[in-house]
């Protein structure tokens, strides 16, 4: 009856275009179209039914594909051409103006890539595909041989490979990610993010566009599925002033009528929802919405399927997610933020619910997500528990039990800032809540014993034998586990015989490299392995390196930050930065071996002393070791290694430094590299060893992909990872060992056999030209005990006499 009642108006009002979504699907229900009531549902926004199962028709997937970039002196004269290149049927056609880059280059996502673009100021990217690379470039080069035929013909250049196909996608995906946040504007908001055309009348709609966001003093990169007429923008609305909201909703009007002039759509993607369904009687006209009503009301007679979007809708201007006041108040934190204007407030709008965050196909986000599959621990849940904590109307305060239960299986991955197509920094948001949350009381027994293993571990490297002892003797050890909160289950790293820097400062002389360069001797690597250390000093020498090392003893205070003790994280910082001032400012580089400490002087550093010239030129000078090889040490010649290297990646370095290097020094030693798509491996610092659901969902987080893999590898792959953490829960949960990539590098340049050399170095070999003791480094350590064991008694005192 309603498809009778309407049939006329459907065909005279509703666009004719590839990607039309505002609205309910009515044409499906004509004759014409065979009266397909499943299709008439399709983006119907859970307001008519919810779909407990569907069968869905696949399209064929090509094999190979190629790509197509294609360079304009601008987006509007490369739209111009979309239809010319449609007739070629590629599988896909996007576009992305001159703006993007500039964003990308901003917030610094994925700006790596930039060059692979061809010269110009707008760009298309066309992809064919066939079932052989061969027919897919025959298709390409169809099209090529036809615009070069042209005068005024585009810069064109062609991508065969996967991987610059990939890094290609990635410039064109960064749209969301890069434009959605920007830290020098006002915050950049949907709205008007997903409208849609005819294709052949994308170039004039565009220039349009652009007019209106003049008009209103707008401004927003247009990138989008141009071959579809689908064009996305981020738009910077300001949301948080009553003139503000009223030029938004002037401004969608204005729009509205545009798009419908040019037979398009609101919404090509997203759906119409709440925000634009005051503005579908623009494009369709009283009697078309009442007909959108009364299909509604014929799935949902009393009207309880997500009510208010669409039809009958709350309004645009309700619900704003800024209108109540927000923040309630905006709180003194310890990190900065520079890059969200220096306000938690404005580091928690970073989620825009996109939902990246639940899934568990590829990359790191969210590690306990993919554990727990409960929205809670997303990034996402996360973020809008921390938001509804601002605001201040049902979460209240630093205090708040409901945000600390949705951040207690937060991993501190950092997989998020690396993943998420915003940026949203988890790990730095937790840390700063549980600042605040323990203050005037104690935390966790975990929290000492891990937040505090440096001070621990130089108590222990006084007499490593008698720590061991202690954490792995039976019966001892299960009660030093009780009292450190340690999941009786995993077994605590035991304590090396002699330190790296007992090593280094008792080896003999080596011959003076070109290049001054400084090791970073982290706590992990220099009183549990110090191997890896002493590894990366033979690489970086052979690369013709003087190595130095702090004769002081330094830490970065990584594992503080996992419990909040950002006072005593920022206390470590400073003496660093004091200690090392003349050698930063000499521009001596700084080579770290454990990730998550390169992570803390390139990230969390900055963000805790945002306007400290020595912390900004420290962050500039830190390198990884892949990092330093490839760019500071052009005449050193890589030894080749003819083996298969099954590579894990630390979160961190992931996040924050990329893996770009690392992957290209392998490649350049000719191994065999497999590279693991597994995620977070589940140790992530203290939080594996917890006892509880912390130690459960390590487990299964490792499980998940990276330990059956190792599990799987030959005996003669070598594993590789740098973090230290990813090698305990390797050597903790299979028979195999992982190495660090400056023992790889060794381990070429020496010829040895990988076997041979997973084992710890010749305790004889290690300490040549030791001696058994260093009186000096005793001594000292026993004046820090006992100004650490008072520090302790005192702190505990003074909390519970506070308390």
């Amino acid at each position: 009856e309603l498809r009778d009642k309407y049939a006329d108006l459907i065909r005279k009002k509703f666009p004719k275009i590839p990607r039309r979504i505002s609205g309910y699907n009515l044409p499906d229900l004509l004759p014409e179209n065979n009266f397909n009531v499943a299709r008439a549902l399709v983006g119907t926004e859970a307001t008519c039914v919810t779909i407990l199962n569907a069968t869905l028709k696949l399209i064929h997937y090509w094999k190979e594909r190629v790509l197509v970039v294609l360079g304009y002196p601008d987006i509007y004269i490369a739209t111009k051409q979309v239809t010319q290149l449609l007739k070629h049927e590629p599988t896909g056609l996007e576009g992305i103006d001159s703006e993007l880059p500039k964003y990308m280059k901003l917030n610094q996502v994925d700006e790596e890539f930039l060059p692979m673009l061809p010269k110009g100021n707008g760009w298309l990217l066309v992809e064919f595909g066939g079932d052989t690379k061969e027919e897919a470039k025959n298709k390409a080069k169809k099209l090529i041989d036809e615009l070069k035929k042209h005068p005024s013909s585009p810069d064109i250049k062609l991508y065969e490979d996967e991987q610059s196909q990939q890094n290609l996608w990635k410039v064109r995906e960064a749209g969301l990610g890069a434009t959605v946040f920007d830290s020098k504007k006002n915050l950049t908001w949907p709205g008007w993010e997903d409208s849609a055309v005819p294709p052949e009348k994308v170039s004039d709609y565009l220039r349009d566009l652009n007019a209106l966001f003049k008009k209103y003093g707008y401004e927003a990169s247009l990138y989008g599925h141009f071959g579809q007429g689908c064009v996305h923008c981020s738009i910077n609305f300001d949301m948080q002033s009553e003139e503000g909201i009223q030029q938004y909703k002037k401004f969608t009007i204005e729009a509205a009528r545009l798009v419908t002039n040019y037979g398009g759509a609101l919404s090509g993607e997203h759906g119409d929802g709440q925000s634009k369904a005051d503005l579908l009687e623009i494009m369709y006209g009283k009697e078309l919405v009442e007909a959108l009503r009364e299909f509604k009301y014929i799935w949902d007679p009393e009207g309880r399927m997500n009510p208010g979007k669409i039809v009958d809708a709350y309004g645009q201007l309700s619900n704003l997610k800024l209108s109540n006041g927000y923040p309630h108040h905006e709180p003194e934190t310890h990190f900065h933020f520079p890059d969200d204007k220096g306000k938690f407030s404005n580091a928690v709008l970073r989620c825009f619910g996109v939902g990246k965050c639940r899934q568990d196909a590829a990359g790191t986000m969210c590690p306990s997500y993919m554990v727990t599959k409960e929205e809670k621990h997303t990034t996402r849940g996360r973020a809008r528990m921390l938001f509804e904590m601002l605001e201040g109307d049902v979460v209240k305060g630093w205090k708040s039990k409901e945000v600390k239960e949705s951040l207690e299986l937060c991993l501190s991955c950092k997989g998020c800032k690396g993943d998420c197509p915003v940026r949203v920094d988890m790990a730095t948001y937790k840390s700063e809540f549980l600042s605040h949350y323990y203050e005037g009381k104690l935390r966790p027994p975990a929290a000492y014993a891990f937040g505090w293993i440096y001070w621990w571990a130089r108590m222990a490297s006084i007499f490593p034998r008698i720590a061991n002892f202690f954490t792995h003797a039976p019966g001892i050890s299960q009660i030093v586990k009780g009292l450190g909160g340690i999941s009786q289950k995993r077994s605590i790293p035991k304590f090396a015989s002699y330190t790296f820097r007992d090593w280094f400062f008792n080896r003999k002389k080596k011959a003076i490299g070109n290049q001054q360069v400084i090791l970073w001797a982290d706590t992990f690597n220099n009183f549990f392995t110090p191997e890896t250390l002493v590894a990366g000093v033979e690489v970086l020498e052979a690369a013709g390196c003087e190595v130095l090392v702090p004769e002081k003893m330094l830490c970065c205070g990584r594992p503080l930050y996992d419990y909040g003790m950002l006072n005593t994280a920022k206390n470590l910082l400073t003496d660093i930065m004091s200690h090392l001032e003349k050698a930063i400012k000499k521009g001596i580089p700084i080579v770290g071996l454990e990730p998550s400490c390169v992570a803390v002087f390139r990230d969390e550093l900055i963000n805790l002393f945002p306007n400290n010239e020595i912390a900004q030129q420290l962050k500039r000078q830190t390198y990884t070791l892949a990092e330093f090889l490839e760019t500071k040490t052009p005449g050193f010649k890589l030894p080749r290694l003819h083996r298969k290297v099954l590579l894990q990646g630390h979160c961190h370095h992931k996040a924050v430094m990329k893996m770009n290097s690392d992957e290209n020094l392998l490649k350049t030693m000719n191994v065999d590299l497999q590279k693991l798509d597994a995620g977070c491996c589940g140790m992530a610092g203290g939080f594996g060893y917890e006892k509880g659901e912390h130690f459960d969902v390590s487990i299964k987080a490792g499980e998940r992909r990276l330990l059956p893999a190792v599990r799987s590898a030959k005996l003669d792959t070598v594993i590789l990872a740098d973090g230290f953490s990813c090698r305990e829960q390797i050597e903790q949960q299979t028979d195999r060992k992982a190495m660090h990539l400056a023992q790889l590098i060794q381990m070429a340049m020496r010829e040895t056999d990988a076997d041979q050399f997973n084992n710890e170095l010749p305790e004889k070999k290690f300490v040549d030209g030791m001696k058994l003791q260093n009186p000096h480094r005793v001594r000292n350590n026993f004046f820090m005990i006992a100004a650490f064991g008072a520090g302790i008694a005192a702190g505990i005192y003074f909390r519970n006499k506070k308390n």
